[in-house]
């Protein structure tokens, strides 16, 4: 039986790309996909998220969570992800009526499906914490969460010792990891393993897919942007190795630690702290995937992309 999912992500490249696949993944029954401003500002978000999700048309249709913008911090510059956050895909606009905020679409589905639906969260945390605080009965309901997010060792993106999306709204990070439910973190150092070559481009599905036309041009700025601005000749694409963590858990090393994520620090809001003192008096509240294995992982992105392009076709 597929397992119930909810996506809430910021599109961006790779959250595009993982998409993509979760959409067309028949081992996941896509419930609902919300917005939240990160990579993109809220409105873009929701924008590109719901221009996607119509482009690519996929045999069920998720409910669609329009994103707010309120509490975050400033989101990235566009330069890695393009002017539309796509790439410069530019999609035709989708207007979606009937769209709730993300946190309703988010409480809604949880109390339809108690304890059955995994929420894969590929962006800042801000939608969780707002159904959390809505409605703090829900959290028992959520059968398991995977956050694309922390670093293990302090090498942070964002910051020196902070990633994206906890230092996008480190209040929201540090309320969900608070949260007493299972959760695994997907940090930098093992989403970064997985590196993808240009060759890559050769193996996406073909043009004449609708999932292949949007993949390849954007995973075509992508290549261009990381060598322009990171001196990269290759690109990691974090949320999918996130979405691959909860399709294929056995391809990653894991270990429980008692988390928290820093909300003040001048230098180091939005790091996830995890306790290794031995006589630590906090219990585990979560699992870190510390290693993995890449080339397992970059096979399973592709043929889950195949799988796409041909349903797309």
């Amino acid at each position: 039986m597929p397992r119930k999912v909810i996506i809430d992500c910021d599109p961006g490249i790779d959250d595009a790309v993982a998409l993509t696949m979760a959409l067309f993944d028949p081992r996941l029954e896509v419930l609902a996909v919300t917005a939240c401003g990160g990579n993109v500002p809220a409105d873009q978000a929701t924008g590109n998220l719901q221009s996607l999700v119509k482009l690519l048309d996929p045999p069920r249709l998720p409910r669609i969570g329009v994103a707010a913008g309120e509490g975050l911090l400033p989101a990235r510059p566009f330069s890695l992800h393009g002017s539309d956050g796509l790439g410069g895909l530019n999609l035709p606009h989708a207007n979606l009526h009937g769209a709730h905020t993300a946190e309703k679409v988010i409480w809604e589905t949880l109390r339809a499906h108690p304890r059955e639906v995994t929420i894969i969260a590929l962006g800042p945390l801000s939608n969780l914490s707002r159904a959390f605080t809505r409605d703090p009965s829900v959290v028992e309901l959520v059968h398991t969460l995977v956050i694309g997010g922390g670093t293990v060792h302090g090498h942070g993106n964002a910051t020196a010792v902070a990633d994206f999306n906890f230092y996008c709204d480190p209040h929201a990070a540090r309320h969900v990891i608070r949260e007493p439910l299972a959760k695994t973190l997907v940090p930098l150092e093992t989403s970064g393993q997985v590196i993808f070559g240009f060759d890559v481009l050769d193996e996406l599905p073909d043009e004449s897919s609708r999932a292949g036309m949007v993949l390849r041009r954007m995973l075509t700025h992508s290549f261009r942007a990381h060598r322009q601005i990171l001196g990269s000749e290759g690109i990691v694409m974090h949320d999918v190795v996130t979405l691959v963590a909860a399709t294929n858990p056995e391809l990653f090393e894991r270990v429980s630690v008692a988390a928290d994520v820093e909300t003040a620090g001048d230098l180091t809001t939005g790091m996830l702290v995890i306790d290794r003192r031995q006589n630590r008096t906090d219990r585990p509240n979560a699992d870190v995937l510390i290693g993995c294995d890449a080339a397992a992982i970059a096979d399973c992105v592709l043929r889950s992309l195949a799988v796409a392009g041909a349903a797309t076709t």
